[in-house]
């Protein structure tokens, strides 16, 4: 089929608003809204917030190792087909998770919404944008961040309203609606897997003609098993595995560390809406400075943010200081959000991005299954979280050299012209051989 380029408008506009749209609705399944509902439960059953905290994290964990398998069906099936059903079956957890009475529910209702939610809602967003954007890459991913930023601003505040008018159970039930009547439709009729499928090209087919367009287009296509045999693959799962493990532990139990420091439960809720409003400009902005600026930088900047975020945390004694942690928080999270989207397709390609990203997702979740147990044992355990809040300074401080030694892969057999393009490019993936 011959492509067709030089359109005034470019669909990708589309899948941009589609994948941010996947994005925000992920919501009822990212942390920042389940925490929102633990002290309900803590309050109704009379469990302890470690046992929550165990449960929260091992259905995360169990949901973390499904993830890949996901990406492959991406892969397979394309995001428009994905998109369909992962909707519709978060809304049916959703309905479940309003159901809760025993623990063994609550592991069950919290494996379904990570899954759905934090998982496989994201992993479609980010499948699906690369299709469509190279060049422009960076940019197109920021904007769609901004679903997810006002998302995590959105969802606290929301929760905590419904709550108090309708009880936690009702809230679930209208968090289900939501997701399956504002967004699954959309996806249907919306949604197109790639620029090829309807006779384009990434990018808006940029190029006046195809063949001069192929060094813009086309990049070197990574497998797994590929991807999987260099060294900056392994680092840049360890750097995606690490804000997990420290933004998810203090999201989760942001309420009861605020209490403990004398401050409300409407301030933490607005210092995480705070955290998604600082990182709507942070999100843009990054992803114009990663047209320029390598990778690698950006990355430990986001680890050298949350040490900051850490620190400020631990002296936060008013809602002034809270402020300010949550605006270097926001700051962090907001970069972090752009770069560990970019880096997987601009280093590995976009024909298996949903198996890799898939991996990348699954280590995410993984650390943000890790993350909520130790915070919930130490405060168990030493009635406070000073001792566990300087402990995981440990794992940014880990993040910051890995991101540093994670430099662009070649891909083996390149012509030297383009081996050299490739070493020393921040953007896009290095070209595919001739």
């Amino acid at each position: 089929m011959k492509h067709q380029t030089g359109y005034s408008f470019h669909y990708g506009w589309v899948i941009i608003a589609l994948a941010a749209l996947s994005q925000f609705f992920s919501g009822p399944g990212q942390t920042y809204s389940n925490a929102i509902f633990i002290d309900y439960y803590i309050d109704e059953f009379d469990w302890s917030r470690s046992t929550v905290s165990a449960i929260y994290s091992s259905a995360t964990l169990a949901a973390g190792f499904l993830l890949f398998f996901i990406g492959r069906l991406i892969d397979r099936n394309g995001s428009r087909k994905m998109a369909v059903i992962v909707s519709f079956a978060l809304a049916i957890a959703c309905f479940f998770n309003s159901f809760v009475t025993s623990l063994a529910m609550l592991f069950i209702g919290f494996f379904f919404i990570r899954l759905l939610g934090q998982g496989s809602m994201g992993l479609i967003s980010s499948s699906l944008i690369p299709q469509w954007f190279v060049k422009k890459r960076g940019r197109a991913i920021s904007i769609a961040a901004i679903g997810g930023l006002v998302s995590s601003a959105a969802f606290p505040l929301m929760n905590v309203w419904l709550i108090d008018a309708f009880g936690w159970r009702a809230s679930w039930l209208i968090l289900g609606a939501i997701v399956v009547v504002c967004f699954t439709p959309l996806a249907f009729f919306l949604i197109q897997n790639s620029p090829e499928d309807m006779g384009l090209l990434p990018d808006n087919g940029s190029a006046a003609k195809e063949g001069a367009s192929t060094s813009t287009t086309k990049e070197a296509s990574w497998t797994v098993k590929e991807a999987a045999a260099t060294r900056s693959f392994w680092l840049l799962l360890v750097c995606a595995i690490i804000p997990g493990i420290v933004n998810t532990g203090l999201t989760f139990h942001l309420l009861s560390i605020f209490s403990e420091k004398s401050l409300s439960r409407e301030a933490a809720a607005s210092v995480l809406s705070l955290t998604a409003l600082i990182g709507l400009p942070v999100t843009f902005l990054a992803g114009i400075v990663l047209e320029k600026v390598k990778l690698q930088y950006m990355l430990a900047l986001v680890f050298a943010g949350e040490i900051a975020s850490l620190l400020l945390l631990q002296t936060t004694s008013s809602f002034s200081v809270a402020i300010l942690f949550g605006i270097v928080w926001g700051v962090s999270m907001g970069i972090e959000r752009i770069v560990m989207a970019v880096v997987w397709p601009n280093y590995f390609g976009r024909k298996h991005i949903g198996s890799i990203s898939g991996i990348s997702i699954a280590m995410i979740v993984t650390g943000s299954a890790l993350g909520p147990l130790p915070l919930g044992i130490a405060f168990d355990h030493f009635h406070g979280y000073a001792e566990i809040l300087w402990g995981i300074m440990l794992f940014p401080a880990i993040g910051i050299l890995a991101a540093l030694a994670a430099h662009p892969p070649v891909k083996q057999h390149q012509p030297k012209a383009e081996e050299e393009k490739s070493a020393t490019a921040n953007h896009p993936a290095p070209l595919l051989q001739k």
